[in-house]
């Protein structure tokens, strides 16, 4: 990475059965790494919700330069989880401010529809490099409060508990509802069996 200045770029909901899946991207500054860092920065999947909300709520005090894109269930449902996910990458990055020279992803497939950046894919980026953490930390946060705003307009699902994700009592609440508007129809519901 050397001293280029990265935009990194991670994404939080690509395994729920309902919701959006929520794309951010992250640039920081050696001042702002440093502070996250010394609060315990690190990939949304190693922390707590109470810390991770304590980290964005950092990076919003601390002037964090970043932008996020939720592609809504119907979006996914259209395009796939993995073109909808693409999608919500690069207007992440194309919202961003001007201040960045390499965009950093997470995972192993490069964003289409970018300015014309270097960019590079990194397996277990948010783990890596801090501006994929850091975003990571924002997409989940974000993801997250989205799911528990949901939760108001469809309480007989129990979102806020379980974010969407395919757990046993969400897939027990599917098979005594149905579906609601926002769950994605396009993914394999032979797995929704409460049992």
């Amino acid at each position: 990475m050397g001293n280029r200045i990265i935009a990194g770029v991670d994404e939080a909901g690509r395994g729920p059965l309902a919701g959006p899946v929520v794309a951010a991207a992250v640039v920081l500054t050696s001042s702002q790494l440093d502070a996250l860092a010394a609060l315990g920065l690190n990939d949304s999947k190693k922390l707590t919700p109470l810390k991770r909300e304590k980290i964005f709520k950092a990076m919003v005090s601390l002037g964090v330069a970043w932008r996020a894109q939720a592609a809504s269930s119907w979006r996914i449902d259209q395009m796939n989880i993995l073109q909808a996910t693409l999608w919500a990458m690069s207007r992440s990055v194309n919202k961003l401010p001007l201040v960045f020279e390499e965009v950093i992803v997470d995972g192993s497939i490069l964003i289409p529809g970018l300015r014309n950046y270097p960019q590079k894919a990194i397996p277990k980026g948010d783990s890596l490099v801090p501006e994929v953490a850091a975003a990571s930390v924002v997409a989940k946060v974000l993801r997250d409060r989205a799911m528990v705003a949901l939760d108001m307009a469809y309480p007989q699902y129990n979102f806020a508990k379980h974010k969407g994700y395919p757990t046993k009592d969400h897939r027990r609440r599917i098979a005594e509802f149905g579906l609601s508007p926002i769950h994605r129809r396009s993914f394999t519901w032979k797995t929704v069996s409460p049992e």
